[in-house]
């Protein structure tokens, strides 16, 4: 199994043709982010074993998000059902690649409790804001710089490595080490995936809250935060889909199955 390599210009394409395999059924597409949502908020709050089961279910998702989109490029609305994809084929490579993943999250947190004696990972675990004091701290930076530096190799092993388990068949030891080498190696495609993201995420509400103000002749109380939680809404479609995108700009249709 061979990738291709993108450049950075095909990498910020995905994007857009997440956008295209979105315009296809919105409906549809935004009730499958709110399911997936729902049941990730549930899953969540149990007690003790919450976090990490719904940690471990990630990469069965995403295969579910992958089956979506491939529905929308063939020009058909994609069923709630296929949200499940993963979970009805090789659910146990799902369930290893969840483990690895969960494993992975909770060394890295663990990794930046040592430069802010667990401020960030509490946060994240609790949802629990810390006060501005913690959150403006050298110690709090340096959390998230570490946490970063460990996130950007795990998200190359977990990138493509879902979708190869469920469609090409292959393990989770291969899955994730064909998706390692295949994001290396279109380290370009991904920058450009990743400043096109940033751009839309960041620059789409600044946008809107202008536009607002404009209409309203500069009267508007609502602030740009308000605006973040209905635009990501509509944008994680678009960025589920982009995945998909990525995927068959990479490996082609080959392998495909289901």
């Amino acid at each position: 199994m061979r990738p291709r390599v993108s450049s950075a210009l095909s990498g910020a394409r995905w994007l857009l043709e997440g956008w295209r395999l979105f315009r296809v059924s919105p409906p549809v597409w935004l009730m499958l982010v709110f399911l997936y949502w729902l049941l990730m908020t549930v899953l969540s709050v149990l007690p003790a074993i919450g976090v990490a089961a719904a940690t471990v279910l990630v990469p069965a998702f995403s295969v579910g998000f992958m089956a979506a989109s491939r529905s929308c490029e063939r020009k058909q609305v994609p069923e709630i059902a296929a949200l499940f994809a993963g979970f009805r084929d090789g659910l146990a490579r799902q369930l290893v690649l969840g483990a690895v993943y969960c494993a992975a999250l909770a060394l890295l947190l663990a990794a930046t409790s040592l430069a802010d004696d667990g401020v960030l990972a509490r946060w994240m675990l609790g949802g629990a804001r810390p006060e501005a004091e913690a959150l403006q701290s050298d110690a709090f930076y340096a959390a998230l710089l570490v946490a970063a530096a460990g996130y950007a190799p795990l998200m190359m092993l977990f990138w493509f490595a879902p979708v190869l388990a469920a469609w090409h068949g292959l393990g989770a030891a291969q899955a994730l080490f064909y998706s390692f080498v295949a994001t290396l190696v279109n380290w370009r495609a991904l920058l450009g995936y990743g400043a096109a993201a940033a751009l839309v995420t960041l620059a789409l509400p600044a946008l809107v809250l202008g536009a607002l103000l404009v209409a309203s002749g500069g009267q508007l109380r609502v602030g740009l935060m308000s605006l973040v939680p209905p635009l990501l809404i509509l944008l994680l479609p678009t960025l589920f889909a982009s995945f998909y995108a990525s995927y068959r700009d990479v490996f082609g249709a080959a392998g495909e199955a289901g």
